[in-house]
């Protein structure tokens, strides 16, 4: 059986809530449990002193032991705190006010301690007076067993200083007295009830609790439902601080990923439908045209179609292009590249193709020899010759390009700078947009793809470098790249 995070949790807190109530009653019995025993033990001192006393006060009046010996009586008086003068004489109406043990042991007249009293159990221990065991001077027993002197203690008894004898004490339980063991046993029912209530309230406690604290993990389960089943505007309600907080912030932050994701992914499906459109709708105009007789099928009917044509691969060429770049570094073959010479082998290849556009080409180089990179060369020369293609599509003839390589640290930064034309302060962020194009001012004829920007975009993050788009001094486009060196 597979049990809900709830219901985990209630049971881990009243688990908790048990082990405390079991411990907190162990603790308190055992408290109680020592109080009585030093409190057992300070009245047996007690006790043991004031019999103490009046055996020193029979011995006191006939020099000896030996009344105490003859008379069973005056012994059990002394024990008992009466006038040691008092034989507890079997007519006195004051024996019904004694103990019940008394009657027996003057009926008794076998020897002392009674046998019966040491064979009591534990629910009915003997009284401390039918544990005491009394010795003269010489170690000798007056009351007593001298079996039963191992291990016991011994309490000096003494007259003007002089030893006269000692008592001593059997060992008994630490609670020996009926009143003592009743209260214990009622202390420890009431607190077994005590144990059982707190349980109980723990209980009641815990499940509310519980379920506050799943409560917004409920929440999460369900965003992450409504996001796994595509509504990506799924959000969660999130308060506090703590762990679940934290983490319905994160889903919150996912979701707003993918919603943007699944945007983008919608605008970029709309754009590549729109930029195929218009040329495949040119193309059909041609060829129904044509088919109509509206225009003579000859060689310029034919090359405007095979314009046409070439036009619409050089777009879904764009597209493989770029979709090869997104995939990332799983494409890229890093190797140690020298930076110069792809940018100069690429620069000579377009130079013939500015100068017959009236365009020039320049190269600053800033850089210390060598500059080599980690880098793909083939994808950074797919770089630089979109940007190569992009100047010399919409730079205006008499003007040119550029390229300053240099250093900064550990960056190498390229700086593609051409004239006029330039691009409208709003439309700078949005350069290496896929499929963005600034129609009225770097357009030309049907313009381009809108997508070389955003495959140098790819190309430069894809090599940990960065890319941005600024005003240039002539009056162009101004691409700053820097890469890691």
């Amino acid at each position: 059986m597979t049990l809900s995070i709830r219901a985990k949790l209630f049971l881990t807190l009243l688990l908790a809530c048990l082990l405390v109530v079991v411990g907190t009653h162990a603790f308190v019995r055992w408290s109680i449990e020592q109080g009585l025993i030093e409190l057992a033990d300070a009245r047996e001192s007690e006790r043991i002193n004031a019999i103490a006393e009046r055996l020193i006060a029979v011995y006191a009046d006939s020099g000896s032991w030996e009344p105490l010996r003859a008379d069973k009586s005056l012994w059990i008086a002394a024990l008992l705190g009466r006038d040691p003068k008092d034989r507890l004489a079997r007519g006195d109406p004051r024996r019904g006010h004694l103990p019940p043990w008394v009657r027996r042991v003057l009926n008794d007249a076998g020897a002392w301690p009674p046998t019966w009293a040491l064979e009591r159990g534990r629910e009915r221990p003997a009284p401390l007076e039918l544990r005491l065991i009394l010795l003269d001077g010489a170690g000798a027993v007056v009351y007593g067993r001298s079996s039963l002197l191992p291990g016991t203690r011994r309490y000096p008894l003494q007259l003007d200083g002089q030893p006269i004898g000692s008592l001593a004490i059997l060992p008994g339980p630490p609670l020996a007295e009926l009143p003592d063991l009743e209260f214990q046993s009622r202390q420890g029912s009431r607190l077994w009830i005590i144990a059982a209530g707190m349980l109980l309230i723990s209980a009641v406690l815990a499940y509310p609790l519980a379920q506050r604290v799943v409560r917004p993990v409920r929440r999460i389960q369900e965003a992450t439902r409504r996001l796994a089943a595509g509504d990506f505007t799924a959000r969660v309600s999130v308060h506090g601080g703590d762990e679940i907080a934290r983490l319905g912030r994160d889903l919150n932050v996912l979701a707003a990923t993918l919603e943007g994701n699944e945007q983008a992914r919608r605008r970029w499906v709309a754009d590549i439908a729109h930029e195929l459109r218009t040329p495949i709708a040119l193309l059909l105009a041609e060829l129904e045209a044509l088919q109509d007789g509206v225009r003579p099928l000859d060689r310029a009917a034919v090359d405007v179609l095979h314009a046409d044509v070439l036009r619409l691969n050089r777009l879904v060429g764009d597209l493989h292009e770029l979709s090869v770049t997104d995939l990332g570094a799983l494409s890229y073959r890093l190797t140690e590249t020298d930076l110069r010479e792809v940018l100069q082998t690429d620069l000579d290849a377009f130079r013939p193709r500015f100068q017959a556009a009236g365009l020039s080409l320049a190269l600053q180089d800033r850089a210390p020899t060598p500059l080599l990179l980690s880098a793909d060369p083939d994808r950074l020369s797919q770089a630089f010759r979109n940007l190569f293609g992009n100047s010399l599509q919409y730079t205006d003839p008499g003007g040119g390009l550029t390229v300053t390589l240099g250093r900064s640290g550990e960056r190498v930064t390229l700086d593609f700078q051409d004239t006029a034309p330039g691009c409208p302060p709003e439309s700078l962020p949005r350069l290496c947009d896929r499929l963005y194009r600034v129609e009225e001012s770097r357009s030309r004829h049907t313009g381009g793809s809108g997508l070389g920007l955003a495959i140098v975009k790819n190309v430069v993050e894809a090599h940990g470098g960065t890319i941005s788009a600024a005003a240039a001094p002539a009056g162009g486009l101004w691409i700053h790249i820097e890469l890691p060196a």
